[in-house]
């Protein structure tokens, strides 16, 4: 307890001392102001250690793989994350993949891949529930993250902070840390709820992408459509790829 004292008085700057007179008795001294940089007793001990001690090195860039955390909702869309995963995996990224339980039914719905078969296309996945996985630390560094596809309710979670499951709360450590964070919202037609959650934030940092099908590249097949918008959804989280129809190569 007298510990805690000592560091009270450290943070506001102000302590009142005792000192004995020799016989046992105790005066107080009047209250002063305290230097921190002084040493004192009330300072918690810090070792200065030689430079050759210090123990920070940067990780050189070309040697620390790219990762990124995808997180899946319930919303419609399932394809779309599972597009996203296999694209990521082509080009050896290290991808965390976090599926609420709404996700897991909608992906039974909307096709026939399993969880099983969903999460073997991810380096590492984890329950929603699981707070304590590496995403909701600010401390994990990573390159960004997709919430893809991105429902009206974990829209609303991000905009108010909640963070009361993994995606909300990684997604919220985007947000103070200053990393890439995109949601692929998936809501059709939109309200004023859904709108002015949107804007608060893409004025927060994050990058808002309705998956809105290209027309223009005429497409033949579904798949023509999703890998355009994957493409895409890659372009804007700085990852530049082959592999899908752009607008020159179609004018």
């Amino acid at each position: 307890m007298s510990g805690y004292k000592n560091l009270i008085s450290v943070l506001t700057s102000r302590h009142t001392e005792t000192a004995s007179d020799g016989t046992g008795s105790t005066t107080n001294l009047e209250s002063k102001d305290y230097d921190v940089s002084s040493p004192d007793k009330h300072v918690i001990p810090f070792s200065t250690a030689s430079l050759a001690d210090v123990p920070f090195q940067l990780i050189p860039e070309k040697l620390r793989r790219k990762t990124y955390v995808v997180a899946v909702t319930g919303a419609t869309g399932a394809t779309l994350a599972i597009r996203l995963l296999q694209a990521l995996r082509a080009l050896d990224i290290e991808t965390h993949l976090i599926l609420s339980k709404w996700a897991v039914k909608t992906l039974k719905y909307e096709t026939d891949m399993t969880e099983r078969e969903l999460k073997d296309l991810a380096d590492y996945s984890y329950s929603n529930s699981d707070l304590a996985a590496p995403p909701s630390s600010g401390s994990f560094v990573h390159d960004g993250m997709f919430i893809i596809p991105c429902s009206m309710k974990t829209l609303a979670a991000v905009r108010i902070g909640l963070g009361d499951e993994l995606i909300s709360r990684s997604a919220d450590v985007c947000l103070k840390e200053g990393r890439k964070l995109m949601l692929v919202v998936r809501e059709t037609p939109l309200n004023d709820i859904h709108l002015e959650n949107m804007l608060f934030l893409r004025r927060a940092g994050a990058i808002i992408f309705p998956p809105v099908p290209a027309y223009y590249i005429r497409p033949q097949t579904i798949d023509d459509l999703i890998n355009q918008t994957v493409g895409r959804i890659l372009d804007s989280m700085g990852l530049h790829t082959t592999g899908f129809a752009r607008w020159a190569e179609n004018v």
